[in-house]
């Protein structure tokens, strides 16, 4: 199992990493345009259908792929109206920071269907996109808040857990671990923020715009609400009766597995480059 997860990890950054940092933003555009759309397919189908059977995945990731297709040929004609952008962005941080927590505290991750799937994968993508527009740098450190989070919580809360922060979706998550990670993006963000190289990194960004404490603030609810995506996940597949979204990467699961907090903390990524840059 492990040395699955291991080649298949080395075959994503073997595909993603030139897409970011070699070939021209488009390539980064059309590949995550593919993995946003696998991941509507997936959301789709933890769905209930007709008769309470699996419902189908192909109408939401049409639609992924129409509006992705749609906007890539916008955007190589010109710049989205940034007040557009902004209020996408708000409106998608609205629904994770206070519907998300509503229908997880009801135990139902359901309503809005393929639809809300749909807009929210998209949403992500764009935001994803529009990162990489502005360079390898606040793409890869935006992405980079959540990976630090999700491996700190997960180391200590296997050393340290013992309060379980949502026994009921995801047993396994503890709230030692969730202030763990809290505490290693607010500390490595302070500290990588000074240096040169990473002056369009998002913790450099945000401590020259509002200051190291209000800084620490927003890193530490971006990675509150990549738990919230993660749980959002964990109870879809739960109500679905899975363990994982789906089977496409060998170790890993599904793309949806490896997204989820990723999904509701991109476009916050890009609304602070918005306001801030």
């Amino acid at each position: 199992m492990l040395a699955r997860r291991v080649v298949t990890a080395l075959v994503l950054l073997a595909i993603l990493l030139p897409a970011i940092f070699v070939f021209p933003p488009i390539a980064w555009g059309v590949l995550t345009l593919g993995f946003l759309a696998v991941g509507a397919w997936e959301w789709a189908r933890l769905l209930p259908g007709r008769g309470g059977a699996t419902g189908s995945g192909w109408p939401a990731v049409s639609m992924v792929l129409i509006a992705g297709a749609l906007a890539l040929v916008w955007r190589a004609q010109s710049q989205w109206p940034p007040m557009l952008v902004q209020a996408g962005c708000v409106l998608l941080l609205a629904f994770w920071a206070l519907l998300a927590p509503r229908r997880l505290a009801r135990h139902d991750a359901r309503p809005g269907g393929g639809l809300l799937a749909a807009v929210l994968l998209f949403g992500c993508w764009l935001a994803l996109y529009e990162l990489r527009l502005l360079g390898p740098v606040p793409l890869l450190s935006s992405m980079a808040v959540i990976w630090v989070a999700d491996i700190a919580a997960y180391f200590v809360g296997r050393a340290l857990g013992r309060s379980k922060l949502a026994p009921s979706i995801s047993p396994g998550k503890s709230w030692e671990g969730a202030i763990g990670g809290f505490f290693a993006v607010a500390v490595i963000g302070l500290l990588l923020a000074p240096a040169p190289q990473l002056q369009d990194a998002l913790p450099a960004l945000l401590v020259r715009g509002v200051g190291p404490v209000a800084a620490v603030a927003t890193l530490v609810a971006i990675a509150a609400l990549s738990i919230v995506g993660d749980l959002h996940e964990s109870l879809l597949k739960r109500e679905a009766g899975v363990k994982d979204s789906g089977w496409i990467l060998p170790g890993h699961g599904g793309v949806l597995d490896r997204i989820d907090a990723l999904i509701p903390t991109m476009p916050v990524a890009l609304l602070i480059y918005q306001l801030l840059r």
